[in-house]
């Protein structure tokens, strides 16, 4: 799964967002939401496959933490998108400029 549709789902995004906090061991995640045990296990299964998450095992229980990397595809594209909105922001910003000019230009 990849980073895109692992991050569709509201569920799994509240995941990460607790995440975000700090490891968590899984029966105090599954804790949080309103959903069985294997659901929210099927959520993380996700997360892992898409290489947001990762689990270790302490004694009995399932560690999980975001990994170091996990996000990397989406921050490239924000970083895309982003870079491709400012430019027409400027664009605008220049064109307004521009426009405000003509206006004083006009008026004297």
């Amino acid at each position: 799964m990849d980073t895109f549709t692992a991050l569709a789902d509201p569920t799994r995004r509240r995941i990460i967002e607790r995440l975000a906090l700090g490891e968590t061991a899984f029966g105090t995640l599954a804790a949080q939401f309103e959903m069985s045990r294997p659901a929210v296990s099927q959520h993380l299964k996700a997360l892992r496959e898409a290489g947001i998450v990762t689990a270790r095992a302490d004694a009995q229980r399932r560690i999980y933490r975001l990994t170091d990397d996990g996000l990397e595809e989406l921050d490239a594209w924000l970083r895309k998108v982003q870079g491709y909105w400012n430019e027409r922001l400027d664009r605008l910003e220049r064109l307004l400029a521009e426009d405000d000019t003509d206006k004083e230009t006009n008026h004297e």
